[in-house]
């Protein structure tokens, strides 16, 4: 809008909006064909790998939840929120919609979470309903599938001391604002952008390092990548394909081969060594 190029993503992501429109043209007899097949160009090409750089480590992320708690009420009660996010690999959308039905809690060790729906904010005008969020099924998923995704006992802990403080809304859903309704993006945006704030240094603040929850997601999946799970299972329980995992996480992937080899290498070279 403001004369300068767009960012490739974006182009990307509009191509088949605007290419529906025209197939939706063409069942309304307004067009005979898809015109855009006829036009010599090419989508530019996008660079999905992960810039690294800008992903914090484990005892970052858990600095940023711990300074979490420290934002008053509100931010008490999203520490548990971001907590999914990182600890379970979870999508801001589909913690957004868990119910505590879906979670089992027990007393001691890792706990399980059901990840079954998604709730974007997208707008009134594009809902049926005319509320402004969208309950879907999970990303890239058949509407009923679910995912299982184990979680360690420092997030079962969160997620009962969640539940004991500020219980759950009249749906069993975990998250909920003041009058009952989803938390906002923007009200959790913010709430990370004053955690970050506390615990990153001053020199860092003004980089993308860390720049919003989604990160926390980051790291996660690399965490599982790094301790050696295999990336098949790495895949089921973020909700990718090995396809885009792959894609995404190439690097990291790539140093877990190396350090694997370097593991299989060591036996023979310590028999060889006098």
């Amino acid at each position: 809008m403001d004369g300068t190029p767009a960012a490739p993503n974006t182009v990307n992501r509009k191509i088949p909006v605007f290419n529906n429109a025209m197939r939706y043209a063409v069942e309304l007899d307004r067009l005979d064909a898809v015109p855009l097949g006829k036009i010599d160009w090419s989508p530019p090409e996008v660079d999905d790998e992960i810039d690294f750089r800008y992903v914090p480590g484990p005892r970052l992320a858990r600095q940023i939840i711990d300074a979490v708690a420290e934002q008053g009420p509100r931010g008490r009660h999203l520490r548990a929120f971001f907590g999914c996010i990182y600890y379970a690999a979870a999508r801001p959308a589909e913690v957004a919609s868990l119910v505590l039905a879906d979670c089992s809690l027990p007393d001691e060790g890792r706990g399980e979470l059901i990840l079954a729906k998604s709730t974007a904010r997208v707008g009134s005008a594009w809902t049926d309903t005319g509320e402004s969020y969208d309950s879907r099924g999970l990303k890239r998923r058949a509407r009923n599938a679910t995912r299982r995704v184990p979680i360690p006992p420092v997030l079962v802990r969160m997620l009962r001391e969640h539940t004991e403080e500020f219980g759950t809304a009249p749906d069993g859903r975990l998250r909920r604002a003041a009058r009952g309704g989803l938390v906002l993006t923007k009200e959790y945006g913010e709430i990370w952008a004053a955690a970050r704030r506390i615990a990153l240094p001053e020199s860092e603040l003004h980089t993308p390092l860390a720049e919003t929850a989604y990160s926390a997601r980051k790291v996660g999946i690399t965490l599982w990548l790094t301790s050696g799970v295999a990336p098949a299972e790495v895949a089921r329980r973020a909700g990718h394909s090995i396809a885009v995992l792959h894609r995404f996480y190439h690097k990291v992937l790539e140093r877990r081969h190396e350090d694997n080899a370097r593991i299989e290498r060591a036996p023979a070279e310590a028999d060889e060594t006098p």
